[in-house]
């Protein structure tokens, strides 16, 4: 298992685990820390055509949408959107999610990339894969009440290659239509629209006779707008997302309109190997960017550290010592990678922050002095938005025609100076 290794064990494992991994490459101009995703935001902001797909990796901080439904929420606000964006058949946190009601049949066999390196068949973009167990099994999502999701916006579902050509799925949508349709299995991915392209508060989906073909998920989105995409994994470290099978990400980049963000929020579940020495996980994160930019060729990445975390010293609680350490670890592997990067434990205030975020008053964190509680992430979600919006506005005022014109006058001066001495 992935997670319980470190050091030359975790470097094996990622050597092995995947023929495809990306190897280093040149990277463009534009591949280069946010200036991809900086350009298709201001293309958007102007124009208010087209659409911008972020996926947001992460360990349990994000569990159950906190940060992410936060963080999409502002994006969408500022730049337009409705839909919850991507959604797992099964979820660890379907029950304390509240941005969707999400339930399902006992009879799903989940395969996930945190706990298995040799899936049945190859995950899916969300790190799992899915299987039915019988006809009958089934799973259901209904919208919230949260602006911009209050609907599910013409939802699709997302679904792999078999030789099963008896499959089929019966729908049931806005209580009343009910439909049954064939799941043509002959490409790598494969996609049904759901409710014939309508918009509908709730969608049911029974599977019959599907039990050999891998299901990943649905979609939910508009055509225009941010969509944030919440990929969280309890236990996950970052690591096992080298396991993505390329051809399919490929697949999965097409036919979800290419990624422009991919987000890795890690680290809760790297500080206690019992090391300082984070010099392997900065060596197996370098080959995840790698790999992340083979599966999704048109991304701009964003490295966000580890939070703060507080461990008892002499029955006081203090910031663990290894919280520096690791977030210089991923700051160094975001500036190789030229990935964009933003210290979350900066952010927070730094030393002794998590104490101060657990003991406020209201609490923004939870008494184990690792997790956000909801509060708490929405803080960090507004942190992480101005850090991001800061940047932006720096990006474009570098990038308007006037100011460029003034760079160029200005060189043009410079020369004539120089001439002229």
């Amino acid at each position: 298992m992935i997670e319980a290794m470190s050091g030359t064990e975790i470097d094996k494992v990622l050597n092995e685990a995947n023929d495809s991994l990306a190897k280093s490459k040149h990277l463009r101009k534009s591949d280069q820390y946010l200036l991809g995703f900086f350009k298709k935001l201001q293309s958007l902001e102007n124009s208010k055509k087209g659409k911008i797909r972020i996926g947001y990796y992460g360990d349990s901080m994000t569990d159950g949408d906190l940060i992410v439904q936060d963080l999409r929420a502002l994006f969408q606000d500022a730049f337009g959107g409705e839909g919850i964006g991507f959604l797992p058949i099964t979820s660890e946190s379907a029950k304390s999610r509240g941005s969707v009601f999400h339930s399902y049949s006992n009879t799903w066999k989940t395969q996930s990339y945190v706990n298995v390196k040799r899936p049945k068949r190859p995950f899916g973009v969300s790190g799992q894969v899915f299987f039915t167990q019988g006809d009958g099994t089934w799973v259901q999502y209904k919208s919230s009440k949260q602006p911009h999701i209050s609907t599910l916006y013409t939802p699709v579902l997302y679904y792999g290659s078999s030789r099963n050509k008896e499959a089929k799925v019966e729908i049931t949508y806005n209580d009343t239509v009910k439909v049954v349709r064939n799941l043509n299995t002959d490409k790598l991915l494969n996609t049904l629209s759901l409710t014939d392209g309508m918009n509908t508060k709730n969608v049911r989906i029974s599977f019959i006779k599907a039990d050999s073909i891998p299901i990943y998920g649905i979609s939910s989105t508009e055509r225009q707008g941010v969509y944030v995409d919440n990929f969280s994994s309890r236990g996950n470290s970052g690591l096992p997302i080298s396991l993505f099978n390329v051809d399919l990400m490929n697949r999965f980049d097409e036919a979800l309109g290419g990624y422009d963000l991919i987000v890795l929020h890690f680290g809760a579940n790297v500080l206690n190997y019992g090391t300082l020495d984070y010099s392997w996980y900065q060596k197996g994160m370098t080959k995840v960017v790698n790999q992340i930019r083979a599966c999704f060729p048109n991304t701009s990445i964003l490295i966000i550290s580890t939070a703060d975390k507080s461990s008892k010293v002499n029955m006081e609680m203090r910031t663990d010592k290894a919280v520096v350490p690791l977030a210089n670890a991923q700051h160094k592997y975001a500036e190789s990678t030229h990935s964009g990067f933003i210290n979350l434990y900066e952010l927070m205030g730094g030393e002794g922050s998590m104490k101060e975020w657990v003991e406020a008053s209201p609490s923004l964190a939870s008494k184990d002095y690792t997790h956000f509680n909801a509060r708490g992430a929405k803080k960090v979600a507004h942190l992480l938005y101005k850090k991001l919006m800061e940047e932006y506005q720096q990006f474009k005022k570098s990038h308007t025609p006037s100011n460029n014109h003034t760079k160029n006058e200005s060189i043009r001066e410079k020369k004539d100076t120089l001439h002229q001495t």
